[in-house]
């Protein structure tokens, strides 16, 4: 069974329960904490609670919000990252129209498979 809490701005698993209470005890001693409770989502990751006491991470809804931004929602997924017939030539394709959207969607990408919550 796996215990998840979240207090303020960490999130605490463990396999055991007393574990995360000492824990969260130990911080409690030295800072003022709030007790959060469950969480249900937690920068960028779901939480999902399963029957046997484990927990399932996705990250579908962050993408999701994420192809929302880039105005992209109903974009199917492929296999490679790119268009095999795409031509690319020495001076790109000119100056970015929202070059601040641009950057907050490839930081957003970076941080989506840095956290890989699947591994």
């Amino acid at each position: 069974m796996y215990a998840l809490v979240y207090v303020d701005d960490i999130l605490q698993t463990s396999s055991s329960s007393k574990f995360v209470h000492d824990l969260i005890q130990k911080l409690h001693d030295k800072f003022t904490l709030k007790h959060l409770g469950k969480s249900a989502y937690f920068l960028g990751i779901e939480v999902l609670y399963q029957p046997n006491g484990s927990l399932l991470l996705n990250q579908s809804k962050h993408v999701h919000d994420l192809l929302i931004k880039a105005h992209m929602p109903t974009t199917k997924g492929v296999h490679t990252p790119m268009l095999r017939t795409c031509k690319l030539n020495r001076d790109g394709t000119g100056i970015f129209k929202y070059p601040s959207l641009y950057r907050s969607i490839v930081g957003s990408l970076q941080y989506v498979t840095l956290t890989r919550p699947n591994i």
